[in-house]
């Protein structure tokens, strides 16, 4: 590239806006990742892989949401799943997070910019520590997935013929369920694990890690450091994340208990009953893992897996959908406004009354796109509502669990899907600030008049 090209590069680059650069590079990043995972030699012998497939591929493992219309396993050799590996790394901790590595390798000064970019990509709303942030999200990811390397790995040895084999199998488990991907290279997720507890709990700590938020994840670690050295006050954003985040695992398990108990649970026993329904729970919040075939659930507890799904994981993690504190705060709002008060007060502090009309401007875009991709689905495909419901929140809350039928999708069917899953990764409001123009303050004002309402 001569300096000519190169200026008009960064001519086009500074027009854009910070959340339009950030889009661009996860285009991009989808770019590559289609080209990656169609290469040849990442193949099993005779594979073919379709343009439509391998987007869809690209996108489902750089949303890092699971949904697949090709069989990883039987698609995919060796090279395949480091390549896949790659991807879902790079999708799971942020595109920032990798670049922001990438730039202090090579010695490159993190300039004003680069920090607006990091802080629209982790949804910070300060411009201080950003780069310490970066290093401390990629630090613990990768220390969190090579300790589940290890333990997985060294434990599947019992269940696999070869050391590289259950190894394999364990790096492949540990990246997927750290970043909340969904994608296995069992062929059947974590069924063939149904009975085996240990395994289950190690996936649910990985699942939860990477849903939680990374900003939970490095103020626990600074808690653990400095405790007993000062004072340490968590944050609201931790304090409500955390607060929601389990209690919506909760809510999902005694659903899943009371829904289930005269159908999938029939003849089952307690500990089988809680951990098929906890596992189910902890996946919905971005997992997408599964140890029993989701389809043979009642619609009631479809309905409300699906509802957990559109609600997605925390901010500022590995995960989709309007995001946990976004429900809390609309929550918050109602109960508010039904006991008359007119602000909202949680953990001895009040929400800021521009989060509350943002959550709502999250909850209402978020639903009516999930509303008119069901009426396109039902257009386009022939399967049941409560399928093509389930398959819209899956996709949107980048979560991965289905109920069998993303590899019969037509192609339009796949292109709809495949938007959702990009839309849930980039985030409702980079979807909106896309297309939105520069800050404009009213140079006068009308006489405000009341309309009615509800």
């Amino acid at each position: 590239m001569n300096v000519k090209d190169d200026r008009n590069t960064q001519r086009i680059t500074r027009r854009l806006t910070s959340v339009q650069l950030i889009v661009l590079f996860y285009v991009s990043a989808v770019v590559i990742s289609t080209i990656l995972v169609s290469l040849p030699f990442a193949h099993r012998p005779g594979v073919e892989l379709s343009f439509v497939d391998a987007v869809f591929t690209a996108v489902s493992a750089v949303s890092v949401t699971g949904l697949t219309v090709v069989s990883t396993i039987d698609t995919f050799n060796t090279t395949g799943y480091f390549i896949s590996m790659f991807i879902l790394q790079f999708g799971g901790i942020g595109i920032m997070t990798l670049g922001t590595f990438v730039w202090l390798l090579f010695g490159k000064k993190i300039g004003f910019r680069e920090r607006q970019l990091i802080m629209t990509d982790q949804n910070r709303s300060t411009f201080s520590g950003l780069v310490r942030l970066m290093k401390q999200i990629l630090g613990l990811i990768l220390l969190i997935e090579f300790i589940g390397f290890l333990i997985l790995g060294t434990y599947f040895m019992k269940y696999f013929p070869t050391w590289q084999e259950a190894y394999i199998q364990g790096a492949f488990a540990s990246v997927s369920a750290t970043t909340n991907a969904g994608f296995d290279i069992t062929g059947s997720s974590l069924v063939p694990f149904a009975q085996d507890y240990f395994v289950q709990f190690i996936n649910i700590t990985l699942l939860i890690l990477g849903a939680i938020g990374f900003p939970v994840l490095i103020e626990v670690k600074e808690y653990l450091i400095h405790r007993g050295n000062f004072p340490f006050r968590f944050s609201l954003y931790t304090k409500l994340t955390t607060f929601t985040f389990f209690a919506l695992v909760l809510i999902g398990t005694l659903f899943i208990l009371v829904f289930e108990q005269g159908n999938f649970f029939q003849g089952k026993t307690w500990h089988e009953s809680f951990f098929y329904a906890l596992f189910q729970s902890v996946t919905t919040r971005n997992g997408g893992l599964a140890t029993m075939d989701v389809s043979e659930f009642n619609n009631a507890t479809l309905l409300g897996i699906s509802s957990l799904m559109f609600i997605g994981a925390s901010p500022s993690s590995v995960g989709g959908g309007i995001r946990t504190t976004t429900f809390a705060i609309a929550l918050l709002s109602i109960y508010s406004f039904a006991k008359g008060k007119n602000t909202i007060k949680v953990f001895n502090r009040e929400i800021d009354q521009q989060d509350v009309i943002r959550s709502f401007i999250v909850i209402v875009t978020a639903g009516i796109i999930c509303f008119f991709a069901v009426i396109l689905l039902i257009r386009f495909e022939p399967f049941h509502l409560m399928e093509i419901t389930f398959e819209v929140a899956s996709a949107f809350g980048t979560t991965g669990l289905s109920m069998g039928i993303t590899s019969e999708l037509s192609t339009p069917g796949k292109i709809i899907i495949i938007a959702l899953m990009f839309i849930g990764r980039i985030g409702i409001f980079s979807l909106l600030f896309i297309i939105r123009g520069k800050e404009v303050k009213d140079r006068y004002q009308y006489p405000k008049e009341r309309v009615i309402i509800g």
